[in-house]
């Protein structure tokens, strides 16, 4: 299982904490790093468990989690810019009075927010657990999650794992090899997303480190590496030094 479809399988606590626990150990959700259980980890003057590892590399290495959650896009959130700065703020434990004078807003304003958010959180719950009873009678139907940094989402995204494979079969030899890329855009998805699987989530690529990916997949690795970026599986620095798989 990929990192974005462990992100969205993933339980709403674990999310909250930013990292999942698996039979091998823990997975951090932002970069996919695993800490396995029974291994030590020296962490500065420290020796910690995984459990305690796999906490201190998301202190050390990444955003919180609440700003890394809000930092999703729109879709993916369903919160407007206003909620997302009241949210980012109530993240840092602001009063509704520092919060409003700092947005330049009433404090009544800021206190319906919070109300409101917290009925979202209720309807959340509920919705839940009726799309669990859903999809348990559906699992043979399920859907591949759309990657994190994906930018929109529309029924191009409506991809079971069913069809995915049917994809992978008719667009890739069994070397994996792409055999020719294709036009129609959910599958141009589907491809782009078992290419991008070939790197890994949260590292720094130099541009011939991808080529070198990309020309043993595709003879045409330029456009491979251009669509990777456009349909933001891949990130770029403005100066081509790097690129990181996001998706």
């Amino acid at each position: 299982m990929d990192l974005s479809e462990l992100f969205w399988e993933s339980d709403w606590s674990d999310l909250a904490k930013g990292y999942v626990e698996q039979e091998s150990g823990y997975v951090c959700l932002q970069c996919g790093e695993v800490f396995e259980v029974g291994v030590i980890y020296p962490v500065g003057e420290k020796l910690l468990e995984a459990c305690r590892a796999v906490e201190e590399h998301l202190r050390a290495e990444h955003e919180s989690m609440v700003e890394f959650l809000l930092g999703l896009h729109k879709k993916h959130t369903g919160l407007s810019e206003t909620q997302v700065l009241i949210l980012q703020k109530l993240g840092t434990g602001s009063s509704d009075a520092t919060i409003a004078s700092s947005l330049d807003i009433a404090q009544s304003t800021v206190r319906n927010h919070r109300f409101r958010l917290k009925e979202k959180a209720r309807q959340a719950r509920v919705f839940l657990a009726l799309m669990s009873l859903v999809e348990a009678a559906h699992e043979e139907e399920s859907f591949v999650a759309p990657h994190r940094s994906a930018t929109m989402i529309d029924e191009r995204y409506a991809v079971t794992h069913k069809e995915q494979d049917k994809i992978r079969r008719s667009y890739f030899d069994k070397e994996g090899r792409l055999k020719t890329f294709p036009a129609r855009e959910k599958k141009k998805l589907v491809v782009l997303r078992l290419i991008s699987a070939k790197f890994e989530t949260g590292r720094d690529y130099t541009e011939k480190e991808v080529n070198a990916v990309l020309s043993q997949t595709f003879v045409d690795f330029v456009t491979l590496r251009r669509y990777l970026i456009q349909y933001g599986f891949f990130v770029r620095e403005n100066d081509g030094s790097a690129y990181r798989r996001v998706g």
